[in-house]
Order: structure tokens, then C-alpha cells, then sequence
């Protein structure tokens, strides 16, 4: 079965991938003068960007064409310990992060067009029960 989600013309097409990728402090992605050009042509066009201007070690990518982009290739640059002397490898954690389909919230936190809908009443759910036939009961 071939997964679709709703496009913005409000027909069903391919499913948009993306990530997000948080680096320790020092850490950034290679510049393309770093990249060989056969690394170059497998990632095609793709265009990371900071998730927001004050942190620069956090980046996403997307969406993009699923069917294109089966998988995203990050390329990092470690600080040198060289000329930094507060490095030591093997003790920092990344994090990686992907999803597909339609994502909820934009970087600056702006809603993507399937989380138009919101909340119609606030409160705090104490007891669920599961009615006789269909159903739940809240309160």
C-alpha cells in the first residue's frame, strides 16, 4: 500500500519527508567546498537551514519528495581540538529526528495548514469512561 497525504490543492499525492538535526556546540555541517561531487549529486538540491537565527546548531531540512529522498545525508565537521581546547571526541550526543507526511509546526512556530483547528473548550479531563455502545464520556 502506497501511503499519500493531502496536498495543498487539497488532492492525495506522495508523502513529504523531512528532518530535523541538533548538533553539540562547535559542530556544524560541511561546507560545500567540503563535499566530493559524488556525495554532491547523491543529495541533489537539498538546502538545510536554521531552525531559528539564534541557534546554530540546529537544523532542519524539508519538506521534500519522499520518492526523491529516501534518505537524507547529513555531513558534519567536529571541532578541532587542535585549536579548541575544550574538545573531547566520543562524548557529545546528537539527535536526529525525521518525519513523514505533512508536519504541524513550522520553525518559527507558525501552523502548517493541517493543524488549523484548535481547542473549542478548556478545562482539565477528569474521568473517561467507555459508554455501552459507541463512545466515551468526559468529564
Amino acid at each position: 500500500m502506497q501511503l499519500k497525504q493531502v496536498l495543498a490543492n487539497g488532492k492525495k499525492g506522495a508523502l513529504n519527508v523531512g528532518a530535523v538535526l541538533i548538533l553539540p556546540e562547535g559542530f556544524e555541517l560541511a561546507p560545500p567546498n567540503r563535499i566530493s561531487p559524488e556525495t554532491k549529486e547523491k543529495m541533489g538540491n537539498l538546502s538545510f537551514q536554521f531552525y531559528h537565527p539564534n541557534q546554530k546548531n540546529i537544523f532542519v531540512i524539508g519538506p521534500i519528495s519522499g520518492q526523491k529522498y529516501n534518505e537524507i545525508i547529513f555531513l558534519i565537521l567536529s571541532p578541532d581540538p587542535a585549536t579548541k581546547k575544550d574538545v573531547h571526541f566520543l562524548k557529545y550526543p546528537i539527535y536526529v529526528g525525521g518525519n513523514r507526511g505533512r508536519g504541524q509546526i513550522y520553525p518559527d512556530g507558525s501552523k502548517s495548514n493541517n493543524t488549523v483547528y484548535n481547542a473549542t473548550s478548556v478545562g482539565i479531563v477528569s474521568r473517561i469512561v467507555r459508554k455501552e455502545k459507541r463512545g466515551y464520556e468526559i468529564t
